[in-house]
């Protein structure tokens, strides 16, 4: 029996042994093929990034390459890229006698690293800096709003130099706004409008306005009245201004003609003088006239009067009266500084409201024309 057991502990472990042995004869054999397959893609790797140095085109034929026998083009090392360092930013390093025009030239959007000066815009919520306003270093509400720091004083006097070459001396005699009114006395205004469209046509560049002083056609008191009849409310008393405003046509062009065509019309109608206005008497009058009413006779032969009073030796006699001629026409009687106040008071406490202003200076105009400047 003992025999028998050593024989059975000795088969035990052979059996052991050759099993410890397959394991690893197995774990050889995965390893080595493991090592092979990495081998396998590396050559394989390797041989492509040779034939693509030597150029060479697989559509036509492979070339076997040899480490070490087939010849290689030599590899150009490439440089190493320095880092640089970052710059400050190019406001810290301005002068202050610098020239802006060539820091700022023309219009762009705000650069913080550019403008020397301290800026701030926005509003910060729900943060820890909440109710600060954020300086200029990237803030987007900068650049959103459009700056004039393109439109300096310096920028203008440069553009002006620049577009100076293109002018004509001003003309001698218009030196104020009174001169060009009195020589050139019709104004026309006219607008053109650029926008980010699909048309560049716009219907309110067609209209055309025209505007001129009444006092400067010099009409009499039938074409005037004729004429403000004609025009409506397109004249404004308080400036005396006629404003035409024409948009009835398509182009500007025929707007403007139209417009001195209507201008034209309105002048040389009110220049006419019909067959029924001839007959007019004063009570058809729209206003009171003193030159053609019965005051006026009445003040010539009452100055008459007080004249033939001063040549007999009166006292009380106006000093106006005694400054008039023997023998005076009635034109001299009416062009006497107090006669004139006089029919300017009576005309416009007739035409227009009666006020204390109105009453005061007919009664003064009434007094200066009869009474002697000592009383």
């Amino acid at each position: 029996m003992l025999v028998k057991t050593e024989k059975m502990a000795s088969i035990c472990g052979c059996l052991t042994n050759i099993f410890f042995v397959r394991i690893n004869a197995f774990t050889c054999l995965n390893s080595y093929s493991k090592i092979s397959h990495r081998l396998n893609v590396c050559t394989s790797s390797a041989v492509q990034a040779k034939q693509q140095e030597l150029h060479i085109d697989d559509a036509e034929f492979r070339v076997l390459v040899i480490p070490g026998h087939t010849k290689l083009p030599e590899r150009k090392q490439e440089a190493r890229k320095e880092f640089k360092p970052v710059p400050p930013p190019r406001y810290k390093t301005m002068k202050p006698e610098q020239d802006w025009t060539n820091v700022w030239p023309t219009a762009h959007s705000f650069k913080w690293s550019v403008v020397p000066f301290p800026v701030r815009q926005g509003f910060i919520e729900n943060s820890e800096n909440d109710g600060i306003v954020p300086g200029k270093y990237a803030n987007a509400e900068l650049m959103k709003i459009p700056n004039f720091l393109h439109l300096t004083p310096l920028h203008i006097k440069k553009h002006c130099a620049a577009l100076r070459q293109f002018c004509n001396p001003w003309p001698e005699g218009l030196e104020t706004d009174e001169d060009c009114e009195r020589h050139f006395p019709v104004e026309v205004v006219t607008s053109d409008y650029v926008s980010d469209g699909a048309s560049i046509r716009d219907v309110r560049a067609r209209n055309v306005t025209v505007k001129l002083k009444l006092t400067d056609l010099n009409l009499d008191y039938h074409a005037r009245d004729k004429f403000l009849r004609l025009v409506g409310s397109k004249y404004d008393p308080n400036t005396d201004v006629l404003t035409l405003d024409v948009d009835r046509c398509p182009l500007k062009k025929q707007n403007y003609d139209y417009a001195i065509y209507l201008l034209t019309v309105l002048y040389k109608e009110s220049l006419k003088t019909e067959d029924w206005e001839s007959g007019k008497t004063l009570d058809d009058m729209e206003k009171y006239f003193w030159d053609i009413n019965a005051s006026r006779n009445v003040v010539i032969r009452t100055m008459r009067l007080l004249k033939k009073r001063a040549e007999e030796g009166a006292e009380f006699v106006p000093d106006c009266v005694r400054s008039l001629p023997g023998g005076a026409t009635d034109d001299q009687i009416v062009a006497l500084p107090e006669v004139q106040e006089y029919k300017e008071a009576t005309e416009e406490i007739r035409n227009e409201e009666e006020n204390l202003d109105s009453v005061d200076r007919y009664k003064n105009s009434v007094k200066q024309m009869l009474l002697p400047k000592t009383l």
